[in-house]
């Protein structure tokens, strides 16, 4: 198995002082115009950093933006994984991750020495990983897929198609369960969409009874079969905008309720409680690691840097290129 090639994040980098006085966002924009930079972020990031963004998107939205950039470097604030597909993607760039210690759950949950082992009982099988998982993962893998084009690609297959679907399970489920598919499925999950309390959201439901409930379909089953709308955060987010209803109870990471107010400032969202009593939203401890303090300090001093070995970007993008001729082909 291959390793990736990881850089370590410098002694004390994040404990660098900023300047006082100074204006964070103005000095952003100027270190961003002055390396010629781009800054990607996810829609799970905190909303000072969305508002900063050139560009917000999900997984798939990201990798595209990071394909098709001339900047010379990709500052990618989300989690290691993004990063990781930045420099995939574009390896003649340099790509910073504001905070090297913002990982996944759900990548996390895929060793890639296990999923190695896994695969090889199945040599007749093809390979279908989510984007959340890591390069290592990614030159197993015959496709990659996104919650926002999971299903349309799955159903590329024929239906009698041999499919091994990772790392998660509650997505894969969900695909299996509106596909009619039998794919097998790696047991791993996303520890924010696990923890959503079914028993709360339909308390919040008694609370707002007009509200529509909107999930992403790495919950687990029981929220997914109460939910009014089932889809990617991109999805979401464009339904929230499109319906005419003014309240919606969001099972997902809590920043995208960030961009859902701001394109709906007439609408109510309320974020979905998780099973801990004291918390009244969900949030990824690991996507909110990045801070505007870090993302000036990454364009200031150019680090942390993502590198991986030209061994594995050569393996890793093969699968990540199909995901988006596929998306491409299918109209997505």
């Amino acid at each position: 198995m291959m390793v990736e090639n990881y850089s370590k994040q410098p002694a004390g980098f994040l404990n660098i002082p900023i300047p006082k006085d100074i204006d964070l966002v103005q000095a952003i924009k100027d270190l961003r115009k002055e390396k010629n930079a781009i800054i990607l972020a996810h829609y799970y990031q905190e909303g000072a950093i969305q508002d900063i963004a050139d560009y917000v998107g999900d997984s798939l939205a990201l990798a595209r933006w990071a394909a098709n950039t001339d900047a010379d470097i990709i500052v990618l604030c989300g989690v290691h994984f993004m990063a990781e597909t930045a420099k995939i993607l574009s390896p003649e760039k340099r790509v910073l991750l504001p905070d090297l210690n913002a990982g996944c759950s759900l990548a996390d949950s895929c060793p890639a020495d296990e999923f190695e082992a896994f695969i090889k009982q199945y040599p007749e099988y093809t390979i279908i990983s989510y984007v959340n998982t890591s390069a290592a993962i990614k030159t197993l893998t015959d496709v990659v897929v996104t919650s926002s084009n999971a299903r349309q690609i799955v159903e590329s297959f024929p239906k009698d198609a041999k499919l091994i679907f990772a790392p998660d399970r509650n997505l894969g489920n969900y695909i299996n369960s509106i596909t009619g598919r039998d794919m097998l499925l790696w047991n791993g999950a996303c520890h924010v969409h696990e923890q959503f309390s079914l028993e709360k959201i339909l308390e919040l439901k008694k609370q707002y009874p007009d509200a529509l409930i909107l999930a992403h379909p790495e919950c687990k089953s029981p929220v997914l079969k109460i939910a009014d709308y089932i889809a990617s955060t991109s999805g979401l987010l464009n339904y929230a905008s499109q319906s005419d209803k003014k309240e919606f109870i969001v099972a997902t990471e809590s920043g995208i309720l960030h961009e859902m107010q701001k394109n709906n400032p007439d609408k109510n969202f309320i974020p979905a409680p998780p099973n801990d009593s004291t918390c009244a939203c969900n949030e990824c401890s690991f996507m909110k690691l990045n801070t505007l303090e870090k993302l000036y300090n990454c364009l200031k001093y150019e680090m942390p840097e993502i590198f991986i070995d030209e061994k594995i970007i050569e393996k890793a993008v093969k699968p990540i290129n199909r995901m988006l001729e596929l998306s491409e082909k299918l109209g997505l």
